[in-house]
């Protein structure tokens, strides 16, 4: 009977991808599910045999903790940083944000006048 192993629910592609590179090199039989046209599903990683879950389990908690060293040696940029490297696209960014949040409020507020 087949169990799950993995979530794949709010995960990164970059993470998910990570963890699928990592199964098929250790030649793990596993299959997945999708979160479904209007992502209500469960989507995982499922093994297929549920007599591989310990070893399939030990291997995991490697991956993710490659995974995690991984993000930390390429961490995200904050805000901050990200002005500093690019501050007139930040502006710019800014400024839509602000613009397109003012045109989606206004008729709203002249409606209460």
């Amino acid at each position: 009977m087949a169990k799950l192993l993995f979530k794949l629910n709010g995960v990164t592609d970059e993470e998910a991808n990570f963890v699928r590179a990592r199964l098929d090199e250790a030649e793990v039989d596993y299959y997945e599910t999708s979160q479904g046209r209007f992502g209500i599903s469960l989507a995982g990683i499922w093994l297929r045999n549920e007599d591989d879950y310990p070893a399939a389990r030990e291997l995991l908690d490697d991956i993710q903790a490659d995974w995690l060293e991984e993000v930390r040696q390429h961490p995200v940029p904050t805000m901050g940083q990200r002005f500093f490297e690019a501050p007139a696209r930040f502006i710019l960014s800014l400024i839509a944000i602000i613009a397109i949040a003012s045109l989606t409020v206004i008729p709203f507020l002249e409606s209460f006048e």
